[in-house]
C-alpha cells in the first residue's frame, strides 16, 4: 500500500491518488508520484494548485486552440442549455445546432462531402468510420472485403476497433489488439526510413510500393480501407515525403481502397490550412475530425463521408430498416453549440492567417535554437505542429536506449521550467500550442524548454550516458 502523500490526506493529490484510474499513466508509479492538479487557464497558459504558472505547449492533448479561456464558447453553452440542454438524434430526430454544424463543416470541407455524423471522440469517431466502411462493402456485395490498413506510427485512438487501427506497441501491448483484419503498412519517415542516397521523391514511391505489395499479398479483393493522418501526430509528428500522399492515393484507388483522412489533430487549421488533407495534397473518402472542432471545450467529434459512401449507407439502412448505429450523445446540443461558435470564431479572428505567420516564425526558431544542438537529430513541422527529436548518434540517426527514458526526464524538466511539455515515442519532444500563441509567447516557451534541454544535456554528460556528436 502507498504511504500517504506529503500534502496531506484530504488535499486533491491525496484524493486523486485514492480514486483516479489515469489514462496514459503509469499507475503504480502514480501511487507514488501523485498528479499535477491544473486550477485554471487563460490563454496559453495553465496553473496548478499551487499558483505555478506554465505554458501549454501542446494545447493540452493536441487541442485547446483557442487557449484556455474563451467567453463566448462559455455563453454559447449556457445559452444552449437553457435553451435546450439535450436531444438525440436517433429515429429521424434533429435540433438546430446539430444541422447547424453539419452544414457548416460541408461548406468548409477540403472537397465534396455528402454527410456529416456525430459522436464525442476521435476514437469514436474512427471506430464509426471503421463500421461505415464494413457496413458500405456488405451494401455493395463485397463481404469479404473488409480489411483495414493503418501505419506503424499512426494513432487513431483507443476503442477496440480504433486501437487495431493504430499502431503503436503501448496502444496494444496487453490489451490483446489489434483484432484480426487490421494490417500494418510502414511509416513514411524520411529521416528514419530512407535508405542511403535515397530521395524524399524515391522514398515515397517505395512507401507506395510497400502498400501495393501488402495489398496484394492479403488480396485486393479483402481490403477494404486505408487511414492515414495527414502528419502523423503521437507517432512523431512525422511529415509525409515529397509526393507521398498522390503515390498513395494512385494504389488505393487502382485496388478500389478507400482512403480515410484522420484530420482529428490536423484539422481546423493547425498546419497552415483548414485541413491538413490541403496542406499534404490528400484527396480522402471520408475525413473524421475532433479536437478543435470545438477547441475542445466540450467533447464532440465528427465523420464526414463523400456521396458514394453514403448512398451505400443509405441504400442498407433501407434494406435493414434503419442505420443501427450512433451515441444518446451523437450531436449533442450543447457541444455542437460550442462547435459553431468555435468556427465562427476561427473566421472571424481570421486564425489561418495568424497561424500563416506565427508557424513560419516557430518552425524557423525550432531550428535555430535547436537542429545543432548536440542531443538533437531532427528538427520537423509544419504551420503549428512540429517535433524535436532526441538521439544518442546524430550521425547514425540513433536514439537513446528506451531504459534511459530521456524524453521523460526532458519533460519532467520541462514542467520544472514552466512548460507542460509531451514526449511520443520515447524521444520526441512535440509541439502544438494554442493556435492563438504569439511570436512573444513562442519565444518565452523555447526559452524555457532550452534551459531545460540544457540542464537534461549536463545530467546525461554526468551519468556517462554516451552522445556521438
Amino acid at each position: 500500500m502507498a504511504p500517504p502523500p506529503p500534502s496531506g490526506a484530504n488535499s486533491a493529490v491525496a484524493r486523486d491518488i485514492a480514486n483516479v484510474l489515469h489514462p496514459y499513466t503509469d499507475l503504480q508509479a502514480h501511487q507514488q508520484a501523485g498528479p499535477v492538479v491544473i486550477s485554471r487557464g487563460k490563454g496559453v497558459r495553465v496553473w496548478d494548485e499551487n499558483g505555478k504558472e506554465y505554458i501549454e505547449s501542446v494545447a493540452g492533448l493536441w487541442c485547446a486552440a483557442l487557449g484556455f479561456d474563451n467567453e463566448r464558447l462559455v455563453q454559447a453553452a449556457a445559452n444552449q442549455m437553457r435553451k435546450l440542454p439535450f436531444y438525440h438524434a436517433f429515429t429521424a430526430k434533429s435540433h438546430e445546432p446539430m444541422i447547424d454544424l453539419a452544414e457548416m463543416l460541408i461548406q468548409r470541407a477540403p472537397l465534396p462531402m455528402s454527410k456529416v455524423f456525430f459522436a464525442n471522440s476521435g476514437s469514436e469517431a474512427n471506430d464509426s468510420a471503421i463500421k461505415m466502411v464494413w457496413y458500405l462493402n456488405n451494401a455493395l456485395g463485397r463481404p469479404q472485403k473488409k480489411k483495414i490498413i493503418g501505419r506503424l506510427k499512426g494513432y487513431h485512438g483507443i476503442t477496440i476497433g480504433s486501437a487495431s487501427l493504430t499502431g503503436l506497441p503501448a496502444n496494444h501491448r496487453s490489451f490483446d489488439v489489434p483484432l484480426p483484419g487490421f494490417i500494418h503498412t510502414m511509416t513514411p519517415h524520411f529521416y528514419h526510413g530512407a535508405l542511403p542516397g535515397e530521395s524524399e521523391a524515391e522514398f515515397a514511391t517505395r512507401c507506395a510500393d510497400e502498400l501495393e505489395k501488402l495489398i496484394l499479398a492479403e488480396g485486393p479483393d479483402t481490403v477494404a480501407a486505408m487511414w492515414a493522418e495527414p502528419i502523423m501526430g503521437a507517432g512523431g509528428v512525422i511529415l509525409p515525403p515529397e509526393g507521398y500522399f498522390p503515390k498513395i492515393k494512385a494504389v488505393l484507388k487502382k485496388y478500389d481502397v478507400l482512403l480515410v483522412a484522420d484530420e482529428v489533430i490536423c484539422g481546423f487549421w493547425r498546419t497552415g490550412n483548414y485541413w491538413g488533407t490541403q496542406t499534404l495534397n490528400v484527396e480522402p473518402d471520408i475525413i473524421t475530425c475532433a479536437k478543435a472542432l470545438s477547441s475542445s471545450f466540450l467533447p464532440i467529434s465528427a465523420v464526414m463521408v463523400n456521396d458514394r459512401v453514403f448512398q451505400a449507407l443509405a441504400d442498407e439502412s433501407h434494406k435493414i430498416g434503419t442505420f443501427g448505429h450512433g451515441f444518446t450523445y451523437s450531436g449533442h446540443p450543447v457541444p455542437a453549440a460550442v462547435a459553431i461558435e468555435t468556427l465562427k470564431i476561427y473566421d472571424e479572428m481570421k486564425i489561418g492567417d495568424h497561424v500563416r505567420a506565427v508557424g513560419p516564425y516557430m518552425q524557423a526558431a525550432l531550428q535555430r535554437r535547436f537542429a545543432d544542438h548536440e542531443l538533437v537529430g531532427e528538427v520537423r513541422g509544419t504551420g503549428l505542429i512540429a517535433a524535436v527529436e532526441l538521439v544518442a548518434d546524430k550521425a547514425a540517426h540513433k536514439n537513446f536506449d528506451p531504459s534511459a527514458k530521456v524524453g521523460g526526464r526532458l519533460a519532467r524538466l520541462c514542467e520544472e521550467h514552466g512548460v507542460i511539455a509531451r514526449t511520443v515515442m520515447g524521444d520526441v519532444l512535440c509541439f502544438s500550442p494554442p493556435l492563438v500563441i504569439s511570436q512573444q509567447e513562442i519565444d518565452e516557451m523555447l526559452d524555457r524548454v532550452g534551459k531545460a534541454l540544457d540542464e537534461l544535456t549536463v545530467q546525461l554528460r554526468r551519468e556517462q550516458i554516451a552522445v556521438v556528436r
